[in-house]
């Protein structure tokens, strides 16, 4: 998903789009079906920005794609390294122009979706309209997500952490839930909304559910990027910057990470050693 962009466009049957992408596992493809026709269309993760966080892997699929399919922002992070056709798109044209990549891809084009970051991080929705509308399988090529940059800038292991993102439509009740049943047993890696629920309207929501207010936030924006900054509070102090729905409503960037530390500081990250040599 795009920086800033939450997609809501009709997916291609009934079922919504995050739901077409996770509906079952990726189905291997035996060297002998490895043809021009049965070559998957690659998903991408380009990573949080930064050129140097785009995995080889990641750059291979997309220098050796004949179409490239993605939002605009997105594209415009890779677009020196595209050599195929470019499908970018934005909000209102997001369907013409993913049936025009299938169409490309039906034609027997290499084809490769950009994703922001890792697309198994709030990239569900796009990763299956385009799996919606392609006639091949579709592979997903894991990147690096600013979810995981934050963890590490912050020091809290996956292990220990909730992870919830907001950057999505539709009903958000059951993972604001998730935040407010694990608020100060376990760090929390949130990816806000844009602009309706933001760092501030987060913290809000969890003191107001009863969590300590002295909790340590931080507000990860524009992770690794040269503008990246990071605003170290308490969650109570935090939640004093809530309400609105616009960009001037909210001190923070739409491409930010809400950290929210464990009481305890630490929690158990199950810090056994790895078996069978140095790992």
């Amino acid at each position: 998903m795009g920086p800033g962009i939450v997609t809501d466009a009709p997916p291609t049957d009934d079922r919504p789009p995050e739901s077409v992408a996770a509906a079952a596992p990726e189905p291997p493809v035996a060297a002998a079906e490895r043809t021009e026709a049965a070559e998957p269309v690659h998903a991408v993760g380009i990573g949080p920005g930064n050129p140097e966080y785009l995995t080889p892997r990641a750059e291979r699929a997309i220098r050796e794609a004949d179409a490239v399919a993605g939002f605009e922002t997105v594209v415009d992070h890779v677009r020196g390294r595209i050599k195929g056709e470019v499908f970018a798109c934005g909000y209102d044209d997001q369907t013409d122009r993913l049936a025009a990549f299938a169409d490309r891809v039906a034609d027997g084009a290499a084809g490769t979706a950009v994703l922001m970051g890792d697309p198994n991080v709030s990239g569900y929705q796009f990763l299956g309209r385009v799996e919606g509308v392609v006639d091949r399988p579709v592979r997903v090529v894991p990147g690096i997500s600013a979810i995981q940059v934050a963890a590490s800038r912050a020091r809290t292991p996956l292990e220990a952490a909730t992870f919830v993102t907001l950057h999505k439509r539709g009903d958000l009740a059951a993972d604001r839930e998730r935040l407010r049943a694990a608020v100060g047993d376990r760090h929390l890696l949130v990816l806000p909304r844009p602009y309706d629920l933001m760092p501030g309207d987060i913290a809000a929501d969890l003191c107001d559910a009863g969590a300590s207010e002295s909790l340590t936030a931080l507000v990860y924006e524009r992770l690794t990027h040269d503008d990246e900054a990071v605003t170290p509070t308490t969650l109570g102090d935090l939640a004093t910057r809530a309400g609105g729905d616009g960009p001037d409503d909210t001190p923070f960037s739409d491409l930010s990470v809400l950290v929210i530390r464990a009481a305890d500081g630490s929690t158990d990250a199950g810090g056994s050693e790895p078996t069978g040599g140095d790992g």
